[in-house]
């Protein structure tokens, strides 16, 4: 069975909206700006407001009975918060937390619903999305029981590299900066895997010549490679 893969990835909520939508949502929103380690929302919290990322890169994370907290996902640049909570009238499944400096639209729930009853298309847009990110949780949970650590990284980094890829050109080498400032231990939290273990594919995926590393900072400079790495291990 081929290793998890997210869905290829797209531009964001907000770039779906046209001129028009943007400027009823933005009038409609209050901006708010989240500083690093800042949660923007709280797994448990009741829900009253989404969330819309103008800049900035935040985490998606769940904590597990024994307190663990797992990575689940990252958010970016145009992409919608919270919206499940809100449409579904639960409280919020999840923390989301800002990895970078985070700028962004608070827009209370009532007004959100206001905004997709005046403008129906979108509805779909928001479903299309939540239905999306379950997909997405699906095909990691298989992926976990069939593929190796290595795999799997390869997998998340070739992912993560073409998610940077929308909102930052490569560079004229081909090379992709990964945009979203995770650390070793959150790469694991995602993948379900040790620090010790992302260690090491990191290691071998250097070896490969497939990325470059750094604090915080990893740099795929063979996207194809690492794809084809990724399927064969």
């Amino acid at each position: 069975m081929a290793p998890y893969a997210a869905s290829a990835p797209r531009h964001g909520f907000w770039a779906a909206l046209d001129p028009d939508q943007r400027g009823v949502l933005r009038a409609a929103a209050r901006p708010r700006q989240f500083p690093v380690k800042a949660p923007l929302v709280y797994q448990g919290d009741e829900s009253d407001h989404v969330i819309v990322i103008e800049r900035g890169w935040a985490k998606v994370t769940s904590t597990t009975e024994d307190g663990h907290d797992v990575v689940l996902a990252v958010r970016g640049p145009g992409d919608l918060l919270a919206e499940s909570a809100v449409l579904g009238g639960r409280t919020r499944s999840a923390t989301v937390t800002a990895l970078s400096p985070v700028r962004a639209l608070v827009v209370p729930a009532v007004r959100f619903t206001g905004f997709l009853d005046a403008y129906p298309d979108v509805w779909m847009l928001v479903t299309s999305t939540f239905v999306q990110r379950i997909d997405d949780a699906d095909r990691r949970l298989t992926a976990h029981m069939t593929s190796r650590g290595t795999q799997r990284l390869a997998t998340l980094l070739a992912h993560l590299a073409e998610l940077s890829a929308l909102h930052v050109p490569p560079a004229p080498d081909g090379s992709i900066e990964i945009a979203p400032p995770l650390s070793q231990e959150e790469l694991g939290s995602w993948m379900d895997a040790s620090r010790e273990t992302v260690a090491r594919a990191l290691n071998g995926l250097r070896r490969e010549g497939l990325i470059r590393t750094g604090w915080r900072r990893i740099t795929v400079t063979d996207l194809p490679g690492l794809r084809e790495f990724a399927k064969d291990t």
